[in-house]
């Protein structure tokens, strides 16, 4: 496993975009539909159990969620951002809403952002929310496309559901270099591919 993922460390919370952090060092963001899986992503990639936890309701956190990068003693070498997850059903207007204020707007904003993990449910595939979510992102953001929970599937059907979001993304004709992994947190399952990908795009 790479060392610099082994160190990856709460950094800070936050809840409007005047907090953010000065921009300066790289950083790449999470994101995905509530329940896609997204926090069990990041805590496999890093190795840690309790790095990013989902809230118990769905669709209420609203907030980013900064994890360092490097050694303690020094400032932190980047940044993994765990982002809000989007189109949970029950969450009120106001709230989904905010999704949107904030983190739509850091995603389309934010200079220092090198790139994007976009966490999908293999067994659900590209939602129109994700396609909504791909509209932030500058066109020469790179995307890391985790195929998430893939041990559901057998070997088989994941090369088809593969193949099908490959096209859905075609014909999207995103000008974004998109990177499309099958995965699972729970076998290991793409995720030496997936550290490789985050190392590259923070040390380039």
């Amino acid at each position: 496993m790479n060392t610099l993922l082994a160190t990856a460390r709460f950094g800070t919370t936050v809840a409007r975009l005047a907090q953010l952090p000065a921009p300066g060092v790289p950083e790449i963001a999470f994101v995905g539909r509530s329940n896609a899986g997204k926090s069990s992503a990041i805590n496999a990639l890093c190795q840690r159990r309790r790095l990013a936890f989902a809230s118990r309701t769905p669709g209420r956190t609203q907030a980013l969620n900064f994890f360092a990068l490097g050694r303690e003693d020094q400032p932190a070498a980047a940044f993994l951002v765990d982002t809000p997850g989007y189109g949970y059903a029950a969450a009120p207007l106001a709230v989904r809403g905010s999704w949107d204020h904030l983190a739509g707007r850091y995603l389309g904003e934010r200079t220092v952002l090198r790139a994007v993990v976009l966490v999908l449910d293999c067994r659900r595939e590209l939602t129109e929310l994700d396609r909504h979510l791909l509209g932030f992102l500058g066109p020469a953001t790179p995307v890391l496309i985790l195929m998430a929970k893939s041990d559901k599937l057998g070997f088989a059907e994941r090369e088809k559901t593969r193949r099908r979001i490959a096209l859905t993304l075609d014909a999207l004709k995103r000008s974004n270099p998109l990177t499309l992994i099958p995965f699972s947190a729970n076998t290991g399952l793409g995720l030496l591919e997936a550290r490789e990908w985050l190392v590259r795009h923070v040390t380039e």
